[in-house]
């Protein structure tokens, strides 16, 4: 397997070494999908971090690549705005009305409104209850995992784990729970005859009918007691989205399955694929679990989970040296930010032991700052644990099936084996 990505890596960098800078168009979800996009993002920090892509599927845009210009971009909610009516925060167009969009896709004052209403979920005091509860759960997914035999990782623990925390998140019918990550995958899934998550568009609505009609009638059965600690009983509880349109409300669910289910479990499979392409690392890993504390972050540093987010330019202003306009599309390619060298020591390699390892882009900046960052940080940390103390080693044994996406940086499958 090593072999076969070392040659394919090594075509990646001599087909964008030898393809013009006015050429370059770093959104194709194939460069995702293949692994291959490192080298066109690394030639782009190297010489021109700001740059436009003035004809792609999803339009024009500028791609934003390092470090502190992304932190920059991200803090500045200001002049980049991530209103829907302008385009919201994904590189695809297609302007939606502010009533039919989640908080994430607001300006403020609506966007902090919005946020605080879910906050307290993810408050310390809420995470030091889930905490006995995710160890439980973690635990009583590996036991249940065949030895010996090959299985798919991503299906029977990180979707597994995910899908029944969203489930308690939402307070959601616990027997139905892998509705919510089956929502996301036909969220971000481009339908095709070749696609392993859905084959027509008219699958993928009657499917999303399906799944988020039930959602419709938690909130009428929320509505109708009095308020809990569940996300959709906050959210049909409190002034600022009880009088939500059925569509700003969907888009608050959609939100929170998205960010509640991709950082989470790409990271998981990301993280034990790291751990096996880097042996060294799972050897001192094994040898001092106490570095787990250390390599969660790492682990969201090297997946970048969320590969970017859009802004849309407020009023002209200028960037790296470059003349944003009003109007234009701006990508900060988190991905491309967690590799930056001039931020991150050794940014191309995987270290555990990392002494900063928070210096990663990989939960955003500023006011859109990922809510639910210590969750997801803190699910990992626990499966972790759980994991080092039952097996000495969990082997990847077949190359990854990555998704089809350049915004959700991710794994549809992923075969390994535990030792006998």
């Amino acid at each position: 397997m090593l072999d076969v990505l070392k040659k394919r890596y090594a075509e990646a960098r001599e087909k964008a070494e030898a393809t013009p800078l006015d050429a370059f168009d770093v959104s194709d979800p194939e460069l995702f999908r293949g692994d291959t996009l490192w080298p066109w993002f690394e030639r782009l920090r190297r010489e021109d971090p700001v740059h436009r892509c003035n004809q792609s599927a999803f339009g024009p845009y500028w791609s934003v690549t390092k470090h502190r210009d992304i932190i920059a971009v991200d803090s500045n909610h200001r002049v980049f705005s991530s209103d829907s009516e302008l385009g919201g925060i994904t590189i695809f167009d297609g302007p939606q009305p502010r009533e039919q969009t989640s908080f994430i896709s607001l300006d403020p004052p609506d966007h902090d409104q919005q946020r605080k209403v879910i906050a307290p979920m993810f408050a310390p005091e809420s995470l030091k209850v889930l905490e006995p509860l995710i160890r439980e759960r973690a635990a009583k997914i590996l036991d249940e995992l065949p030895v010996g035999e090959p299985f798919d990782f991503v299906d029977k623990v990180s979707v597994e784990l995910t899908s029944q925390m969203l489930a308690t998140l939402f307070d959601f019918p616990f027997e139905e729970r892998r509705l919510l990550p089956r929502a996301s995958d036909l969220i971000l899934a481009q339908p095709g005859p070749d696609s392993p998550v859905v084959q027509t568009e008219e699958q993928r609505q009657v499917e999303f009918f399906q799944i988020f009609s039930k959602f419709t009638a938690l909130w009428d059965e929320r509505l109708a007691k009095p308020p809990q600690h569940d996300l959709i009983s906050m959210l049909c509880h409190n002034d600022a989205t009880r009088k939500a349109t059925p569509d700003a409300y969907l888009g608050n669910i959609v939100l929170l399955i998205v960010a509640g289910s991709d950082t989470t479990r790409h990271s998981i499979t990301g993280g034990l694929l790291a751990l096996n392409q880097n042996p060294e690392q799972y050897d001192k890993l094994r040898a001092n679990p106490s570095l787990i504390e250390s390599m969660v972050p790492e682990i969201i540093r090297w997946q970048s989970p969320v590969a970017h987010m859009r802004r849309t330019a407020l009023a002209d202003i200028e960037l790296g040296g470059k003349q944003i306009r009003k109007g234009d599309k701006v990508v900060m390619w988190y991905v491309s930010g967690n590799r930056d060298g001039e931020a991150i020591d050794r940014p191309d390699e995987f270290h555990i032991d990392r002494e900063r390892p928070r210096q990663h882009v990989s939960f955003g900046f500023g006011i859109h700052r990922c809510v639910g960052m210590r969750l997801a940080e803190m699910q990992l940390r626990i499966m972790w644990e759980e994991i080092l103390k039952r097996f000495r080693r969990i082997e990847v044994v077949g190359e990854p099936m990555r998704m089809n996406s350049n915004f959700v940086k991710g794994f549809d499958a992923m075969t390994v084996r535990i030792a006998a």
